[in-house]
């Protein structure tokens, strides 16, 4: 998807998504993919674009740890050597950081990683989806606290404080509200390293 202007003559499109962190996402797809059953989907919406691959990430790897450097362990060591070879793959450990990093120079929110389904998933979010953020039942600070969200990717308890000018309980209330409507997901192993992210939905 792209939108056209024009610079003297020439077109110029314009591609809703960073074509780095795509590019990015799908040489990941064919590197890490479980070639086993089940074949890799991208699946287009108005708001959002998600890639699914089969096979889930490698023991030991969390979904926390994509966030920052990691090792990496491609499952088909053949495919990733050649991707490797081919200048596909630049630095081993950083494609899903390079994936944010893109987003955010585009200004657009911090792809969402998860697995489900017996896979991985990357979302990428448009701007778009900001206007579909009005979600019923939600309070105004709720609603402050899931566009914060959006703009940045994730908030913590300490960023919820401070945007919404409450108390750590009751910043904690509203968080907690919004995981269980299934607005936001909770990440992280403890109550210092927690934050939250929007759910993403992966329809069929």
């Amino acid at each position: 998807m792209s939108s056209v202007s024009y610079d003297g003559i020439y077109r110029k499109d314009e591609m809703v998504y960073p074509e780095k962190a795509l590019r990015e996402a799908i040489t990941n797809a064919v590197v890490h993919r479980d070639y086993s059953a089940y074949h890799t989907q991208i699946k287009v919406f108005p708001n959002r674009l998600v890639l699914w691959n089969n096979g889930g990430l490698p023991n030991g790897i969390s979904i926390e740890d994509l966030l920052k450097n990691h090792v990496s362990q491609p499952r088909n060591e053949l495919l990733a050597d050649v991707f490797f070879k081919a200048g596909l793959i630049e630095t081993w450990g950083r494609g899903t950081i390079l994936m944010m990093e893109e987003c955010r120079a585009h200004k657009l929110p911090d792809p969402i990683f998860r697995e489900e389904s017996g896979g991985f998933s990357v979302s990428f979010f448009n701007t778009s989806y900001k206007s579909e953020l009005q979600i019923p039942g939600l309070t105004p600070r709720q609603q402050q606290i899931v566009e914060f969200v959006m703009k940045n990717g994730s908030i913590t308890n300490e960023q919820c404080r401070e945007l919404t000018k409450v108390s750590k309980a009751t910043a904690t209330r509203d968080l907690a509200d919004l995981v269980e409507k299934r607005v936001l997901d909770q990440k992280g192993k403890s109550k210092k390293t927690s934050y939250y992210t929007l759910v993403s939905h992966n329809e069929s």
